[in-house]
Parts: C-alpha cells; sequence; structure tokens
C-alpha cells in the first residue's frame, strides 16, 4: 500500500464552488482506476473547522505503484490538475497499517490527518530501536482508533525521507472526531475501485 496527497492551496477569497463543481463533474473518473484502492476528494475551507486556508488536497491510497506511477506521468489523469493549477509537490508514504472501521459502507462526510515527525537529531536512537518501538505504539494507536463507530477507514504511513509519520482517518461525521488531527477535511467524493484489495492490519 502506497499513499499519496498532494496540496492546492488557493486564495483567501476562491470560491470553493469552483472545486465543489470540479469534483461533481469529475470525480467519477477514477471510480474503476486499475491500481487504485482509494482516493478521497477532499478540501479544507477557510474558517471551517480550524482551516486557516482553502485547500484542495485529494488522498490516495494505491494497491499498485505502477499504477500511481502512470497516473502521475503516463497521461493517467494528473495531467488535468498541472494544466488548471500547475504541478504540485506531491507527498507520498510508504504504509503501514491499513483498516476498514464500522463505518465502512456508509459515506465519509469528513476526513481528518495527523503528521507527527520522527525525532532525527542529536541524542535521538542511532539503533533505530526507539524508532520501531514509537511505530508499533502508532500501530496499536490505528487499530483501536479504527473501532469507532463512524471510522470508515483508517490508514498509517511512514516517509523516511522527511521522517515523518502520517495517519489518515475518514469519517462518517461531518466533522472528523480526532482530537489528535493536524489537519480536518470535508470529503466531496470517494473513489474505491480497489478498496478490497487493499492489505488489512499492520503491512510490517
Amino acid at each position: 500500500m502506497y499513499a499519496k496527497q498532494y496540496e492546492i492551496t488557493l486564495p483567501a477569497d476562491y470560491d470553493m464552488q469552483i472545486i465543489r463543481k470540479r469534483v461533481a463533474d469529475g470525480g467519477h473518473i477514477l471510480d474503476d482506476r486499475a491500481g487504485l484502492g482509494l482516493k478521497a476528494y477532499v478540501i479544507r475551507e477557510r474558517g471551517t473547522d480550524g482551516s486557516p486556508v482553502n485547500q484542495y488536497a485529494p488522498f490516495y491510497l494505491w494497491n499498485d505503484p505502477g499504477a500511481m506511477a502512470h497516473f502521475l506521468v503516463g497521461g493517467g489523469g494528473f495531467q488535468n490538475i498541472v494544466r488548471d493549477f500547475g504541478r504540485p509537490v506531491v507527498r507520498h508514504w510508504t504504509g503501514i497499517a491499513y483498516h476498514a472501521g464500522p463505518a465502512r459502507t456508509t459515506f465519509p462526510r469528513a476526513a481528518s490527518r495527523r503528521l507527527t515527525p520522527l525525532a532525527t537529531g542529536p541524542g535521538s536512537d542511532t539503533t533505530g530501536l526507539d524508532l520501531a518501538a514509537r511505530i508499533e505504539q502508532e500501530v496499536a494507536e490505528l487499530h483501536d482508533l479504527a473501532r469507532h463507530d463512524d471510522v470508515h477507514t483508517a490508514a498509517l504511513a511512514f516517509d523516511p525521507h522527511h521522517w515523518q509519520l502520517m495517519r489518515f482517518v475518514l469519517w462518517r461525521d461531518t466533522s472528523a472526531p480526532d482530537a489528535a488531527a493536524t489537519e480536518r477535511y470535508e470529503v466531496l467524493h470517494l473513489s474505491t475501485p480497489g478498496i478490497g484489495q487493499l492489505p488489512g492490519g499492520r503491512a510490517w
């Protein structure tokens, strides 16, 4: 499993109805994309749910890295983003754990993301054992969180470039009830062509 997200931050006075219409008109295009587990078309609106910005920030879980690469550079769909907004930085993470929640059969209306930096400076453990223990703790936390009645999907992934953990959760609620979230989103559409093939539980 591979997680991917790009964030298109828009002007403070941007009409987010433009993004809503964009998703309403074209969100279905990836509903049957081979290699894709899920794509959550998510936005943040300035002044809503604590967001300081207007932002379009689609989030993906891929089963196939080749399909992910094709999407980005092979004319698989990303060219429309580049055409309309320029080429954004695409963040990506290697999957650590994934769970379907009790609300899997409902449409998730909200999402939360938590980015957690991992210590890499002087004094940090050089054997990697502290890091492994921290990830074990996060895996256990995700497992417990995924039992929440309103969780649709919960995923944990790791970026060894920036030494960062990323937790992404889809929620049935209109507002993500995650006190630890660093970002909260509204979900406009969810494409799930390969959600059944995403590997459940821990990936390491």
